[in-house]
């Protein structure tokens, strides 16, 4: 590997905690970014000539802290600083401990990142940015969104961080809940683009599920006392379990119950069901990660697709939706009443949501309810239903996997 490489490796690895520690000094993440990219430069140009030092981390660091303080004399923020003592976001900052606290840093930087002042997809593509260490290419590639209105999302969303004066700081106990259920949703929204791209050629998109799951961990020892946490660490190392089983050698989606077992990671799993168990022991109500994490479980112990404890997975998607009640969590529980009780018993569930305007363009309401027509012999109506699924589905992959599903169809009535 040249050293350019190099050097673009370790600042990969490197620059959520280099962005950490400089937005804590400047209380600015775009400038922190900024300054962040200034030592990636200066390690472009002196390490080709120096070799690459044993703790690139800490000379990375070292550099942008220099510039850093550069920076604030510049602007005069460091005298500033001092006479503002009544601004708590700007009080007693030491430019000696930029260092310091790397850990708290990044938790500060997973909040801002994802705060409620920015849109949804503004908090991803900044959230990917600062701590996927992403650039703006890689996650228009990802999202199959043009490379320009992902930079303007990252640009507009450091500008509103920076005139809305977001504190750069971990919410107080009162606001914690609230906060985290936005990072975690953010980091779920990415593990899920990967897992089931919405749109596009691929199926699977295993980068934005590795960016998720790094994402995941990250917070989980962050934040090691919050369950939920832990619930979804395990819910997207269980998932993710599964990719290399969920598509065939062409490319083609191959379905839950289809899958060869064998071919799933049982490395992610235990390291799932270790999640799980850290969630569970902290005690206190479910929430819907680990609620979900608890029926990625269930599958991921049944060797075979007949082995599945369907009964339970109905009960666990009853939990659920009391927790988080929501039209789609309502189709995950027909499909396994539908299993554990029969089609009749899981077409039922599904037609009593099948008006809800949520699931109005939800390509996978007729697909369910096509599988369950389909086993109760009204194959007319299960054609039509993946007919309409295919239609409406963005995904080119599983287009052609509903479209193949409707041919395959006996002839019946």
């Amino acid at each position: 590997m040249d050293v350019r490489s190099t050097v673009d490796a370790i600042f990969r690895i490197e620059s959520p905690r280099l962005i950490a520690g400089l937005a804590r000094m400047t209380r600015d993440v775009g400038v922190a970014e900024e300054l962040a990219q200034e030592a990636l430069i200066t390690a472009l140009e002196k390490w080709p000539e120096l070799g690459v030092p044993d703790n690139p981390g800490a000379w990375l660091m070292a550099t942008a802290k220099h510039r850093a303080i550069d920076h604030l004399r510049k602007q005069k923020l460091v005298e500033r600083k001092h006479a503002e003592l009544d601004t708590p976001k700007t009080a007693n900052i030491d430019v000696d401990k930029l260092d310091d606290d790397i850990g708290d840093d990044l938790l500060r930087l997973v909040f801002t990142c994802c705060h409620p002042v920015l849109a949804p997809e503004a908090r991803v593509a900044l959230t990917l940015r600062m701590l996927g260490g992403l650039t703006t290419p890689e996650i228009a590639r990802a999202f199959l969104v043009p490379e320009p209105t992902i930079a303007q999302r990252i640009v507009r969303a450091k500008r509103t961080l920076a005139d809305e004066q977001v504190p750069f700081e971990v919410p107080r106990a009162a606001d914690l809940p609230e906060r985290l259920a936005s990072v975690l949703a953010v980091i779920y929204l990415i593990f899920n683009e990967g897992y089931s791209a919405t749109s596009g050629d691929d199926w699977l998109r295993p980068g934005l599920c590795e960016d998720a799951l790094r994402l995941g961990r990250v917070v989980a020892e962050l934040v090691p006392n919050e369950p939920e946490v832990h619930g979804l660490v395990a819910l997207m190392e269980i998932q993710a379990s599964r990719s290399r089983a969920r598509v065939d050698a062409n490319g083609e989606p191959v379905l839950l119950l289809e899958q060869n077992r064998a071919r799933w990671d049982q490395l992610l799993i235990q390291r799932g069901l270790r999640a799980l168990d850290r969630a569970e022991k902290l005690g206190g109500a479910r929430g819907p990660y680990a609620l979900q994490g608890a029926i990625a479980a269930c599958h991921a112990r049944a060797r075979r697709a007949e082995d599945t404890d369907w009964a339970r997975i109905a009960a666990l998607y009853g939990e659920l939706a009391e927790v988080a009640p929501s039209p789609i969590v309502e189709l995950n529980r027909a499909v396994a009443v539908g299993m554990a009780e029969g089609p009749a018993a899981g077409l039922a569930v599904v037609d009593a949501v099948a008006n809800d305007k949520a699931l109005a363009s939800y390509h996978l309401l007729p697909t369910v309810r096509a599988d369950f027509l389909a086993k109760l012999g009204r194959i007319a109506e299960a054609r039509s239903e993946l007919e309409r699924a295919a239609a409406m589905t963005k995904n080119a992959r599983e287009r052609d996997l509903l479209l193949a599903r409707a041919a395959n169809l006996p002839t019946g009535n």
